[in-house]
C-alpha cells in the first residue's frame, strides 16, 4: 500500500514532526504489523529520526548544519545556488524504515520522524509505504 502525503513549507531550513502523519496513515490503512518506509523524492529535502521531545536538538542540528554547509561558499559551482540543500539532503538521507507493531510505530521514548527542508518554502510529497506482515 502507498499513500502519498503533500506537505507545504514555509522557510528555507525546516524540520517538520510527521510522526503523526504517518501514524495516522498507518491507523488509516488498518495494518497491525509489518514495516513503514517513509520516502522523500526530493533531492533537495530528507527524512531522518531524532529526538522529538526537546525543540532545542533541532535547533542545535541546524544551527552545525548551516556552520558545515554555509548557503554560500566561492568554491560552489551549481548554478542554482543550492548547493547546501544538497549537502544537507545527503547527509540526511531520502527514507527512514521503521516497525510496525501492534497497529502504532516502533519507535523509542524520545523519536520522531522528521520531513526536513533545506531549499524551501515549497510544496513537497512524502511518499509512505506500508508492508504488512
Amino acid at each position: 500500500m502507498l499513500i502519498s502525503l503533500e506537505l507545504s513549507t514555509n522557510k528555507q531550513d525546516e524540520w517538520q514532526d510527521i510522526t503523526g502523519l504517518v501514524s495516522d496513515t498507518i491507523r488509516k490503512a488498518d495494518v497491525e504489523n509489518g514495516i513503514v518506509l517513509v520516502y522523500c523524492p526530493h533531492t533537495t529535502a530528507g527524512i531522518t529520526i531524532n529526538e522529538n521531545a526537546d525543540p532545542d536538538v533541532v535547533s542545535d542540528v541546524q544551527m552545525r548544519f548551516h556552520e558545515v554547509y554555509p548557503w554560500e561558499h566561492p568554491k560552489y559551482l551549481h548554478m542554482e545556488g543550492n548547493t547546501a540543500a544538497h549537502l544537507k539532503a545527503i547527509t540526511v538521507g531520502s527514507s527512514q524504515q521503521v516497525i510496525i507493531q501492534n497497529g502504532a510505530l516502533l519507535l523509542g521514548q524520545w523519536q520522531g520522524i522528521f520531513f526536513c527542508e533545506f531549499d524551501g518554502p515549497r510544496k513537497r510529497t512524502v511518499h509512505v509505504k506500508i508492508i504488512e506482515d
